[in-house]
């Protein structure tokens, strides 16, 4: 019998696979095809893992048994083509590591807030006494951690999922599903076919029954219309800042109510949250409903609520000087992180903004660039999109280095005002992802 796991992509997935596939004694090879990063390639080694890198060995890994491919790599690549040609089964690490596993998975997913409320929900479970470990597009990959936590207590698993993940799942279940809001985003992924993003979105529902939860928003109009066409089995608890809901969060005069069997169990003046602003309410309310379904404690949801640091790259305050606020949202990869961080802005604003477009919609910004912008700082290698959209809305200044990007944007601000890296775009033209942009964007604001 085959028992050769070929892994495509060597970063977190895919070393997390290997690892993982490896205890379970199958076979394993790795294949990357370009430079696999110094600290990965020593993982690899050290545990004697067959690899490639900088090209596919093809004759090899058409004798795979089964691909469990990193969610980097598009379908459309020729290699891929070619395995579902021959019928190879293509899997996520995700897929594969659910099977080594019998803990509960609380799964997040969401075009923006995701991150926030993965950590959010992690922080309310961990800090409650339960034994629960983080994992997915966040810090460790699910493989990872898997195999770390054999044989260890686990009876959690928060995950939070892309949708690139998702898109390789097919067995697996999710017993908590929490699905944050659905705008166009990576487009370019999806054959530039909102509705194939949507569906790739809602897999995170998928081979639930009724004794499992959806957790989804209640006020995304994307999502309340997708529902009127989809059978859902698991028990519904939507969340709304607009109205109330019968079963799930809703705000009401300043404090945000959950309600269970139509009774109200738990309610929190929203001034108290640790986390301000329209978006972190969303966040905050799906992430209690969470715990709150596990039997977590008012007292200590209510006290974790409280003091839940947020999230780095993310709205992050990086300096005040001179009266100018620096602000990193590097992680604001998308239109809508865009849009909610204009949203939460209560001054005037130097928007750094650029990167790899991924079939961005501009439009849907110039209503706050107008009112709250004051100059655009494009940092990107192609800004003709963005100058397109907002030439003769604001100046706008080319700058091709996060150097040359903050020293401008320092320069054009005054005191009172705020700078802030919000990007919409993907970074990979100019940094290794969005961490390092935001890195190397505090490194900048912390040298002038």
């Amino acid at each position: 019998m085959n028992s050769l796991k070929v892994i495509l992509g060597a970063g977190e997935s895919g070393v997390g696979a290997a690892i993982l596939a490896q205890k379970q004694n199958f076979n394993v090879f790795v294949s990357d095809s370009g430079n696999i990063a110094p600290r990965y390639k020593e993982i690899l080694t050290q545990n004697r893992i067959d690899f490639e890198e900088n090209f596919h060995s093809e004759s090899k890994i058409f004798e795979a048994s089964e691909i469990i491919k990193s969610p980097g790599i598009p379908d459309k690549v020729s290699l891929i083509k070619s395995l579902k040609m021959r019928g190879i089964p293509i899997i996520s690490e995700i897929e594969f590591a659910a099977r080594f596993t019998n803990a509960k998975k609380i799964c997040i997913t969401g075009s923006n807030g995701k991150t926030t409320t993965t950590l959010l929900t992690y922080h309310l479970l961990k800090n409650a006494g339960k034994n629960v470990v983080l994992a997915g597009n966040v810090g460790k990959s699910f493989a990872f951690q898997v195999s770390e936590n054999q044989g260890k207590d686990v009876d959690f698993y928060v995950i939070e999922l892309s949708s690139f993940q998702l898109d390789g799942m097919f067995d697996f279940k999710a017993d908590i599903a929490i699905l944050m809001n659905i705008t166009p985003d990576h487009l370019d992924r999806y054959e530039y076919q909102f509705q194939n993003y949507i569906n790739s979105k809602f897999r995170i529902i998928q081979n639930q029954t009724s004794q499992d939860f959806f957790i989804f928003c209640n006020d995304d109009a994307v999502i309340s219309e997708e529902l009127n066409s989809r059978n859902i089995s698991a028990q519904k608890f939507p969340f709304s800042i607009f109205h109330k809901v019968k079963n799930g969060g809703f705000l009401e005069n300043e404090n945000f109510n959950l309600t269970f069997d139509e009774k109200i169990c738990f309610s929190l003046n929203i001034n108290e949250l640790s986390l301000q602003g329209k978006h972190n309410l969303y966040n905050s309310i799906a992430a209690s409903l969470a715990a709150k379904i596990l039997n977590i404690s008012n007292e200590m949801l209510s006290e974790n609520l409280k003091n839940f640091k947020g999230v780095e790259h993310r709205l992050e305050f990086c300096r005040n000087l001179n009266g100018i606020t620096f602000i990193n949202d590097s992680k604001a990869t998308n239109v809508d992180s865009v849009w909610y961080a204009l949203e939460s802005m209560k001054t005037k604003v130097i928007w750094i903004v650029g990167g790899i477009d991924k079939g961005n919609d501009y439009q849907r910004l110039l209503q706050f660039v107008s009112e709250k912008v004051r100059n655009i700082v494009c940092l990107g290698k192609d800004n003709s999109k963005i100058r397109s959209v907002f030439d003769g809305i604001v100046p706008i200044f080319e700058t091709s280095s996060m150097v040359d990007a903050v020293s401008t944007s320092y320069k054009l601000a005054t005191s009172g005002e705020t700078v802030l890296l919000s990007p919409a775009c993907a970074s990979f033209d100019l940094f290794q992802n969005y961490e390092d942009r935001g890195k190397q964007f505090k490194t900048q604001v912390n040298a002038l």
